[in-house]
């Protein structure tokens, strides 16, 4: 069985979000968005350990959360850095050499579900990467600098992708040391510019970001939905 390590990157302010707490910590139902993440990779059997990366100034607040909700698996709570990719950057530098695979999860996607952390796990121990994402539902124009439509993009290619991304952990810190001026929009583009095919495994609709206060309408549907289902 490979050991499993999971990094949440969560030290983002949510500058979008207009608030003046931290993002990660706005409650959703009355409950820190960043906790729903954490307690599902908590309860996932597959993941040994979690390490969470927060904003420098609120680390107090992240370790009293995890101390709180006796998160047990949660074994480090880290600064994070200027970007995302540097956050990404500083949870690798502690993970274990023991580790085999890094499941990388957004702070900010409440409603991932533990089956599909189990397809993408398991996709990962196959080919080496693997990524969560959806097919695209919406008509997709790539539109020139005069605003005006290029091209019609063929909807059945195109597929929004999500967190987890999972790694084998010598891959992902190679990734992350080869391209470290590189600019990338997720942890699998840095994989895919070594050459390295990415698998992508389909996840849910339900598995949002929350980036700004229309986000936060529609997770506080779906947290309404789901607790109808329990």
């Amino acid at each position: 069985m490979s050991r499993i390590t999971a990094l949440v990157p969560a030290a983002g302010v949510g500058a979008r979000m207009n608030a003046a707490s931290a993002k990660p910590l706005l409650a959703l139902k009355a409950r820190p968005i960043v906790l729903y993440a954490l307690e599902t990779l908590q309860q996932h059997p597959l993941i040994e350990e979690i390490v969470l990366i927060f904003h420098k100034e609120r680390l107090e607040e992240a370790r009293a959360l995890v101390k709180r909700y006796k998160l047990s698996k949660v074994v480090r709570v880290i600064a994070g850095g200027a970007t995302r990719k540097d956050s990404v950057r500083n949870g690798l530098e502690v993970v274990p050499h023991r580790t085999e695979l890094v499941v990388i999860h957004d702070g900010v996607r409440p409603f991932v579900d533990e089956a599909s952390i189990t397809r993408v796990i398991e996709a990962a121990r196959e080919g080496g990467a693997a990524v969560l994402g959806v097919p695209v539902k919406a008509t997709v124009k790539r539109v020139d600098r005069r605003q005006e439509v290029d091209a019609t993009l063929r909807r059945d290619e195109l597929w929004e992708i999500q967190t987890p991304q999972v790694f084998e952990r010598e891959l992902i810190q190679k990734a992350y040391l080869r391209a470290h001026r590189t600019a990338a929009p997720d942890d699998a583009a840095l994989v895919e510019l070594m050459g390295k095919r990415v698998r992508v495994v389909m996840g849910s609709y339900f598995n949002i970001k929350i980036t700004t206060p229309e986000d936060m309408v529609l997770a506080e549907a779906i947290a309404a939905f789901r607790a109808l289902e329990t």
